[in-house]
């Protein structure tokens, strides 16, 4: 019987070390925008089916998905911090950067909007009208793509925020909703996550359409050259089918509540890198204050 037992085992193994080989995993670290948004669950299905490797998501921070791939603990990213992204590329981090897609940030608030936001003509106006009137305002504070653009719109508004008003949580998107909803305050955050949100909140959307609110993807592959175990394959794999044009189609197909998510962009007006031949942002992009670089 012991022997039996033994032999089944050894099946067993043998059976999860063929299933491994056949389908090898690749490790993709992204936002929890993308995530909360329901984006990944609707697209990588087909990719995982159609490539043969299984996709590990880790939803996380765009700094803190930006660290992992320093550290080698992943072998792609999908981010959202153009900035970020190009200091990471530069210094040698990451290889064959590529426009996925965009979307754009809006403000949402209670319903009755104190600080009267739906009356601004700019972000830059309605940020200073929160602070004028010192209405709760709730941060991420988790150094994500959504946390550096909102650091960014503070700074481009002249206003440094600080006080009870002001409350950083180190939260992702879906909590940060939950907790500004919860204690009436205004948020920024990412379209889709609204959108995918929206129905299980009291706020509602304050303000939206300046262009300093856009919000752009990347996809970009962790350099192998630094890591021997990167699955830079998987990666290329990735990058080329992401920014296909029949997923690119998929993408500009994904809806809430009838409203378009995300916005297609590799296939319009970008360069290409010798290596893939993938569309791509050029790697130079404003910097964050170097403050904020955590």
């Amino acid at each position: 019987m012991r022997h039996i037992l033994s032999l089944l085992l050894l099946i067993a193994l043998t059976a999860s070390v063929v299933q491994a080989e056949k389908h090898p995993v690749l490790r993709l670290a992204t936002t929890t925008s993308t995530e909360n948004s329901g984006l990944l669950e609707y697209l990588l299905p087909a990719f995982e089916q159609q490539s043969g490797y299984k996709i590990h998501v880790i939803a996380v921070g765009t700094g803190k998905a930006l660290r992992m791939g320093r550290d080698g603990d992943v072998d792609v990213l999908l981010v959202h911090a153009p900035g970020a992204e190009a200091r990471f590329v530069n210094q040698g981090y990451g290889i064959d950067r590529a426009a996925v897609m965009h979307n754009d940030f809006v403000i949402v608030g209670p319903e009755s909007d104190p600080a009267r936001l739906a009356q601004a003509r700019s972000v830059t106006e309605a940020l200073n009208k929160i602070m004028q009137k010192k209405s709760r305002f709730i941060s991420r504070g988790d150094d994500s793509g959504t946390h550096k653009k909102e650091l960014l719109l503070w700074q481009a508004s002249q206003i440094k925020p600080q006080g009870k008003w002001y409350l950083e949580v180190g939260q992702g998107m879906g909590k940060v909703l939950q907790i500004a909803s919860e204690m009436d305050a205004y948020t920024l955050t990412d379209r889709g996550t609204w959108l995918a949100y929206q129905d299980h909140s009291l706020l509602k959307l304050v303000f939206q359409g300046d262009q300093a609110l856009h919000n752009p993807y990347s996809i970009i592959a962790v350099n192998p050259e630094r890591y021997a175990d990167i699955n830079y394959a998987g990666a290329k794999a990735m990058i080329r089918w992401i920014t296909s044009r029949q997923t690119q189609q998929k993408i500009a197909a994904f809806k809430r509540h009838n409203q378009q998510l995300f916005t297609p962009d590799s296939l319009v007006n970008k360069v290409t890198t010798p290596r893939t031949h993938s569309p791509v942002y050029p790697v130079h992009a404003p910097q964050e204050p170097e403050a904020w670089n955590r």
